[in-house]
């Protein structure tokens, strides 16, 4: 059994956690606010930019001379995985769950013979993922000494996504993200980029193309939409990690303040209750000793 001494000194660790796990649930609730403004306001444009290019990838369904983004280079062999996640830790299972959709799509592929290469975005799945997959992980880009994601950063990542499959190293690429929908959930979600695939729904179809002319022409303007459309989709993920990311932190720090109030409060009840055995223990001896007189 504890000493008193030792549990004080185990009820004054567990107030300095609390506090700290207080601080924490405040700074990311604070950065919660604007993350999550970001990420809705890249949803419009990220939307649309699936509709226009959905719209006009309908016209050049089975035809040849499509572009390559689009219909792809024919083969299905080897296979790029861009897994994004946090650079830090301390929210949860939100690295975790992208990671495991990634392992689990990563393993299927693997076991049908395909090819796997991993591309990460984010210390925090690196990690996990380079214990499973040693061989496959081609790089770890982190974006830790970035203060504010930007379009740029994005960029970089769709160029070299780019780059990497106009020297045909890879058929397919997938991008692994959390998709923000409230504090308490964050869905892990797959979205193929390459070759490009498009949700299409009922206001989209046809709707576009019967609305508007396009110049110079449809080609061109594929030509063009496409490869930015990586990068937008990329820019689009990295903003949905960033507002999941301080839900489930908020959460998470929350969870850890209450724990550490239940544990303060289970503490101290053991510590009164030992103090007063104790009380008990030395007036029964003093009571003893002057009945021994």
């Amino acid at each position: 059994m504890p000493s008193l001494k030792d549990l004080k000194n185990r009820i004054s660790s567990v107030k300095s956690t609390q506090k700290i796990t207080k601080a924490m649930q405040m700074v990311a609730a604070a950065k919660l606010r604007r993350a999550q403004e970001n990420a809705e306001n890249a949803r419009p444009y990220a939307e649309r930019m699936n509709n226009v290019l959905s719209s006009l990838a309908t016209a050049y369904k089975g035809r040849e001379g499509a572009p390559k983004l689009l219909g792809g280079n024919g083969k299905d062999q080897t296979h790029l995985l861009v897994v994004a996640t946090a650079e830090r830790g301390l929210c949860g299972g939100f690295n975790s769950n992208i990671a495991k959709l990634a392992r689990d799509h990563a393993n299927k592929l693997l076991a049908e013979g395909k090819t796997v290469k991993i591309l990460c975005v984010g210390k925090k799945g690196h990690d996990v993922l380079k214990r499973l997959f040693p061989d496959q992980i081609l790089d770890l880009i982190t974006l830790r000494e970035v203060k504010q994601v930007g379009y740029t950063n994005a960029q970089e990542i769709g160029e070299r996504v780019l780059n990497m499959f106009e020297n045909d190293e890879f058929d397919v690429a997938t991008l692994f993200y959390s998709k923000f929908q409230s504090v308490i959930a964050q869905v892990p979600t797959a979205h193929q980029l390459i070759p490009a695939v498009f949700d299409e729904t009922e206001e989209d179809a046809g709707a576009d193309s019967a609305n508007y002319e396009y110049e110079p022409s449809e080609e061109a303007i594929l030509e063009d939409l496409l490869p930015r459309n990586i990068s937008v989709q990329i820019f689009h993920a990295l903003l949905e990690n960033g507002a999941g990311e301080m839900g489930a932190k908020m959460t998470a720090m929350d969870n850890a303040t209450r724990n550490a109030g239940d544990m303060i409060k289970k503490l101290n009840i053991s510590y009164n209750r030992q103090r007063q055995a104790q009380i008990t223990k030395e007036l029964i001896e003093i009571i003893s000793g002057a009945e021994a007189l």
